[in-house]
């Protein structure tokens, strides 16, 4: 099953699994991402990074067999690097039924970008694009760690909209 669709640009860190993989019990990690699936460097530097008995996959979005990955009995915590391989995994196949959860924990500063937490800033495209996932039926929420209270959707708007011409 697929516990939880985290987007961090920082992909395998230590973020990632000492609070998110025990957080949500994750048996495997799935680091969904272009990049780092043609990069023989990186995917032996995030599968070093991990702890004993976690397995880890790293896949292109597009590849990635969602429906059979829902279907698993394995917990599984799918990390993307942005809000656009998202949408791509949707395109593939992710839907709400096989994972309600899609969080923003962690997207860069960039210009274009309008900070709306500590760790999160994002683009006019690509709050549209958590308005179509939302529309779409699922959970979206920004929280870097899992003791923060998850922001919703009108929230992340309300304070994207509070940044306007801070960051821009």
């Amino acid at each position: 099953m697929i516990a939880l669709v985290r987007v961090d640009n920082r992909l395998v860190h230590g973020q990632v699994l000492v609070t998110w993989v025990p957080h949500v019990a994750a048996e495997l990690l799935l680091v969904a991402d272009e990049e780092a699936a043609r990069n023989p460097l990186a995917r032996a530097a995030m599968t070093l990074a991990l702890p004993p008995g976690l397995r880890a996959s790293i896949e292109p979005p597009g590849s990635v067999r969602w429906e059979a990955l829902a279907a698993s009995p394995e917990r599984v915590l799918v990390v993307v690097r942005d809000v656009a391989d998202v949408e791509r995994a949707v395109d593939a196949g992710l839907t709400p039924q096989r994972s309600l959860a899609i969080q923003i924990g962690n997207v860069h500063f960039a210009r274009g970008r309008r900070q709306v937490t500590p760790s999160v800033f994002l683009s006019e495209e690509e709050l549209g694009v958590l308005r179509r996932l939302v529309a779409a039926g699922f959970a979206v929420e920004a929280r870097a760690v899992p003791h923060d209270p998850p922001l919703r959707l009108a929230e992340i708007e309300r304070r994207w909209q509070a940044a306007s011409g801070r960051g821009d």
